[in-house]
């Protein structure tokens, strides 16, 4: 068995170190000059793919072609926020040191006519604290709450169209408190106003969150709250985007970048997420560009979201012949992968 040694600097920290793993000392020198101990990919969808109207469900075969490429890139962790149930905590239930691990949702849990309709299968409210229940019992650690959305056609969401709440706030409410009293967290797909509500009432990580304020920030970050931006999802333009919507997009933009940068003053852990569009790569580089310092972004990205989601990045290293730090352009092209104590390239 190879034993690879990785001599440099450590980053988000900028420590020097040497980092041996196989069972000797001596061993091949990996190649790159920067490390990091494992990106996290905090807001991914294993198992849903592009389509016509919208996202669209796929199987353990596309999960798995996911977690290869996942992986390359250097990605140890995934959080999947909402996809095939079947497939994502089966993978959340099993540990594959070959693949990255996996944290699971299960499905997206929004009443009929509030979300993508090839995406998920609908929880009325009435359902929707047995929902919980039934995630939770066949291995959710995070529950997926689509807090709003906006209208529904035969072909999707209704561009253009007002975007309301999914559930009333009294079982919003009862459903934070259940995953709360069996050991889950609630993540929160939100892009209106009504983030504030649903921080109120306990939601552990903001999913989107374009319309979050710096009232909100405080709030979320006084007990510990997340944000996942997913810019990549939320700034990036889009093909034949209309001037109506290319103007929403840079009001957006420009709203995040004041915004962003307000998280550390509040003790908000900004997380990456790459959504159905981008990668963590492309994430940090957005965050860099909306405000955030290149430490924080790779912060987020790596030792931050490991401390939040409760991992550590223990037998993970991704190298980089440049400092990421000056060259971030470098974390799209690893030197070195190791994943779970082996060198996977």
């Amino acid at each position: 068995m190879t034993t690879w040694v990785f001599e440099g600097t450590v980053l988000p920290a900028g420590d020097t170190a040497r980092v041996t793993f196989g069972p000797g000392e001596i061993g091949e020198v990996l190649p790159g000059r920067y490390g990091v101990p494992g990106l996290v990919d905090s807001h991914c969808h294993l198992t849903m793919a592009p389509g016509p109207n919208g996202p669209v469900l796929q199987g353990a075969d596309f999960a798995a072609e996911r977690l290869g490429e996942l992986a390359g890139a250097g990605v140890s962790a995934v959080r999947d926020v909402g996809g095939n149930r079947e497939v994502t905590l089966e993978l959340a239930r099993t540990r594959d040191d070959s693949r990255p691990l996996v944290l699971a949702a299960g499905r997206f849990l929004a009443p009929e006519g509030c979300y993508f309709p090839q995406a998920y299968e609908p929880v009325a409210a009435e359902d929707l604290l047995a929902a919980v229940e039934a995630e939770i019992a066949a291995g959710a650690t995070w529950l997926k709450l689509v807090g709003d959305f906006p209208e529904v056609g035969p072909d999707g969401p209704i561009r253009g169209s007002k975007v309301s709440p999914t559930y009333g706030l009294d079982v919003v409410g009862a459903m934070v408190e259940l995953a709360h009293s069996r050991g889950a967290r609630v993540a929160a797909h939100v892009n209106t106003d009504h983030v504030t509500d649903l921080i109120r009432l306990g939601i552990d990580s903001v999913e989107h969150g374009t319309a979050l304020t710096e009232q909100d920030l405080e709030t979320l970050g006084a007990r510990g709250g997340a944000w996942t931006p997913t810019l990549c999802a939320s700034v990036s333009q889009s093909p034949n985007e209309t001037p109506e919507q290319s103007a929403r997009r840079r009001a957006r933009s420009e709203h995040l970048a004041s915004i962003l940068p307000l998280t550390e003053r509040y003790g908000v852990r900004v997380l990456t997420g790459s959504d159905v569009v981008g990668t963590v790569a492309s994430e940090i580089d957005l965050l860099v560009q909306h405000g955030l310092s290149v430490e924080q972004a790779l912060t987020a990205a790596s030792t931050g979201a490991q401390e939040f989601l409760g991992l550590t990045g223990a037998g993970n290293l991704v190298t980089y012949d440049a400092n990421p730090r000056e060259h971030p352009d470098v974390l799209a092209t690893p030197a070195a992968v190791v994943l779970n104590g082996r060198r996977i390239s």
